[in-house]
């Protein structure tokens, strides 16, 4: 073999950051050594809900703080391919990503968190595991052999990990330093047993080091006697100690701080030790995550258990710190009402209650959400239940905003056709999302153009007057992703609307879709002869991406779902502008510059997407956690 050949494949694998498959590769200054990829895995115990995804984001923007780079993964052992077919009810929202992979809500924790972009590969499923080993079965890949749970699912777990972690998130080139890993569900879950065995093997795959497990457990407190009881992390530590992996640090979710002599307790019992224990009381916005975490030093147990003393530096959390003590003494208010199918579970709407906080808290404003169920508005529910009816025309009425958010199915639609004529009759400011869009097209048709019959086929396929059909090259027969999905291209057809001022003045904006029916192009020309107007369009000019009501104070409708790439700091235009419109600074937003407490923009910035053109010195730059009407966002 030529010797100097090999010398050269070596120096490009170094260049490119590879040396095999889940290994960073980088010259360390002054060292000249390399070092492997880093893990950090976060698992759950006890109950379900204690904040595992907001834990392994505030680790993430922690370790980021300190100067490294993370990516994150979010393993779900349900055998669902995605989230994709799943019902609000039952998962909350589907979060949808550039490339359009239809994944689990966390992961958009981990963009907001992070300001990063994941691929669908970046949540894993057991249904997605399966069907990879099932077709490497079905092509022979497996030379015969009896395929099972171990060591063919457990490698495929591990293979995918590896391969996952080294994809630049970030924008820049090469893998990131750390990759964060969340186990959903919760210890002793028989779904997650073939993923807790795969993460044990890892574990000794990746080598002492390099492998961090942070169990977040609960220690109540019963209101009898008062006492912070740590059985329960015990036995769940003990469960997973018994499946083979041992905690390095426990977080501990609990009313108050942890005494002494319960981390003392805790450590004796779970071999942990002391200083590895965190506590994560309840704070008045998740924003002071990070900060406990800061304050209790987990990032130095972190760098301690992954051999990283060399990179240790205090995280730079500024910006954060303030952000999160203004966010809580907020006291003027603008009130939001969302119109919607699933409002009796407010993680349905996650991204839209995260992105009217970004912008709410970039006007300065403290966020109250009235949450509107649509079949409560309807005459049906004035006859049959006259007390949700009043109570919803009632602080529909009151609202200083609307959104109308997307949906799938009839239930309810006449509500938010409802909604909407109301916003546009009353000059409420009105945010329609993808079906919200389709609805304030549908109403415009019937209460302005007068087409009675005005509908979706999605709702009336026999209907004259179809304002809104299916798209051409749309599945009727497969459900999962056979949407219009991830990011595609609009192009602003109106230099002087709205929406093309809040953007920026730009030509063109990419924003994450996710949607099958749209509005038909051959009614277009009648509709905007009525007095609407589609200000965005797609490149083909077919399909209509936003449109606008000219001559009311701010009621718009796109078809993609810009509360996607809201970021904490960098709030999405269309919410800033609807938060703006609510409290009557609009003019300020169009005319490039934010008046508020908060924010002291310069005049010279551009609003856009996610935030301003050039980056304002005392900006806010980060949000995730609002207390609004009681429900966090």
């Amino acid at each position: 073999m030529n010797m100097s050949h090999v010398g050269r494949t070596i120096n490009v694998m170094i260049q490119k950051g590879l040396d095999r498959p889940g290994n960073i590769v980088k010259q360390q200054t002054g060292v000249g050594k390399m070092k492997k990829m880093k893990y950090v895995l976060v698992t759950g115990g006890v109950v379900s809900g204690l904040g595992k995804g907001v834990t392994a984001s505030s680790i993430g923007l922690l370790l980021k703080a300190c100067g490294l780079r993370v990516t994150c993964i979010k393993i779900d052992p349900y055998l669902n391919n995605d989230a994709g077919t799943m019902s609000p009810f039952e998962h909350g929202e589907v979060f949808v990503l550039d490339d359009g992979g239809e994944v689990d809500l966390d992961l958009g924790n981990y963009e907001r968190f992070l300001d990063v972009k994941l691929t669908r590969d970046n949540n894993i499923t057991t249904g997605k595991i399966y069907q990879f080993v099932l077709d490497k079965e079905r092509k022979g890949d497996y030379l015969g052999k009896t395929v099972q749970v171990v060591p063919h699912i457990t490698d495929a777990i591990q293979e995918w990990i590896e391969r996952v972690a080294m994809i630049p998130v970030d924008g820049k080139e090469g893998p990131a330093d750390v990759c964060v890993i969340e186990l959903g569900g919760t210890i002793g879950d028989i779904e997650s047993m073939p993923f807790i065995e795969a993460l044990g093997q890892f574990s000794c795959r990746v080598g002492a080091g390099n492998f961090c497990l942070i169990h977040v457990s609960l220690v109540p407190v019963l209101n009898v006697v008062g006492e912070q009881k740590t059985k329960p992390t015990q036995h769940s530590v003990r469960g997973l100690r018994g499946l083979g992996l041992a905690p390095n640090i426990l977080a501990c979710r609990s009313t108050t701080a942890l005494d002494d002599n319960v981390k003392e307790k805790l450590s004796q019992f779970c071999n942990v030790s002391a200083e590895h224990i965190i506590t994560l009381y309840d704070v008045p916005n998740i924003w002071h995550i990070p900060l406990l975490l800061r304050d209790q030093k987990a990032h130095e147990a972190i760098f301690k258990v992954l051999n990283l003393p060399s990179v240790t530096k205090e995280p730079s959390l500024k910006e954060w710190t303030t952000r999160a003590e203004i966010c809580d003494k907020l006291h003027e208010p603008v009130r939001i009402c969302i119109v919607g199918k699933y409002t009796g579970l407010s993680d349905t709407y996650l991204s839209i209650l995260k992105a009217l906080l970004h912008a709410s808290v970039a006007c300065g404003k403290k966020l109250f959400v009235d949450w509107v169920p649509a079949s409560d508005l309807e005459d049906i529910a004035e006859k049959e239940n006259p007390d949700a009816y009043k109570a919803a025309w009632k602080l529909l009425k009151s609202a200083e905003g609307v959104v109308v958010p997307g949906g799938f199915g009839d239930r309810g639609v006449q509500g938010k056709i409802l909604a909407a004529k109301h916003a546009r009759e009353n000059r409420i400011p009105y945010l329609g999302i993808c079906l919200g869009m389709q609805i304030a097209v549908i109403e415009f048709a019937r209460s302005v153009l007068g087409l009675k019959d005005a509908n979706s086929t999605e709702f009336d396929p026999n209907t004259r007057s179809p304002c809104v059909i299916f798209m051409p090259e749309g599945s009727k027969t497969h459900m999962g992703g056979t949407m219009r999905l991830g990011s595609r291209r609009t192009y602003f057809q109106a230099p002087d609307s709205k929406s093309v001022k809040l953007y920026g003045n730009r030509s063109f904006i990419d924003e994450r879709h996710r949607h099958r029916f749209e509005v038909n192009p051959d009614m277009v020309a009648q509709l905007e002869n009525g007095g609407l107007s589609f200000t965005g369009k797609d490149e083909t000019g077919q399909r209509m991406e936003i449109v606008e009501l000219p001559d009311h104070p701010y009621y718009i409708g796109v078809q993609f779902h810009p509360e996607f790439k809201s970021r904490p700091g960098k709030p999405c235009a269309l919410f800033l502008g609807l938060i703006a419109a609510a409290c009557g600074e609009l003019d300020g937003v169009l005319g490039e510059k934010v008046e508020c407490e908060i924010v002291n923009c310069p005049s010279n910035k551009k609003v856009y997407q996610n935030g301003f053109a050039t980056k304002p010195e005392n900006i806010i730059r980060d949000s995730v956690y609002s207390y609004c009407n009681g429900v966090h966002s």
